[in-house]
């Protein structure tokens, strides 16, 4: 058997300015971007560059519930991690693009790792792994 998460569910509330951020902060690439006339919504899926993992849908709050849910979908915990093979490069090029760190650079055992927050304030792990860690040919 083989599976895979393809799509994680982003709640955003506006669907140009996450794909501006994303494509144009973070230099995510747009997957796709369908109008569902049955919903009224649009079908906006995103993906870091290169990647051939699990894409980010970012789904427009459409009840008050989930506008609650806007930048904190995960309590105030790191909800998603970014992957990268050259760590320093993607850190220098996201504080330049002006995105902002909560928490610095640290080199840990599994790698380097800092934290961001996106537009909204859902925070964000920039994760290097080192050759060891399980994960570090993933990327």
């Amino acid at each position: 058997m083989k599976q895979s998460i393809v799509h994680i569910a982003l709640v955003i509330e506006d669907y140009d300015e996450a794909i501006a951020f994303y494509t144009q902060k973070l230099h995510f690439t747009l997957i796709e971007d369908t109008y569902q006339p049955e919903q009224d919504k649009r079908w906006v899926v995103v993906s870091p560059p290169n990647s051939k993992g699990t894409t980010i849908l970012l789904a427009k709050a459409s009840k008050p519930i989930q506008r609650d849910f806007i930048g904190n979908q995960a309590g105030g915990r790191v909800f998603l991690f970014l992957g990268t093979d050259d760590f320093y490069r993607d850190y220098k090029d996201m504080v330049a693009n002006g995105i902002e760190f909560v928490r610095k650079p640290k080199e840990a055992d599994y790698g380097i790792v800092a934290v961001f927050k996106d537009l909204y304030g859902n925070l964000w792990d920039l994760v290097q792994f080192n050759e060891q860690h399980p994960m570090s040919g993933r990327i």
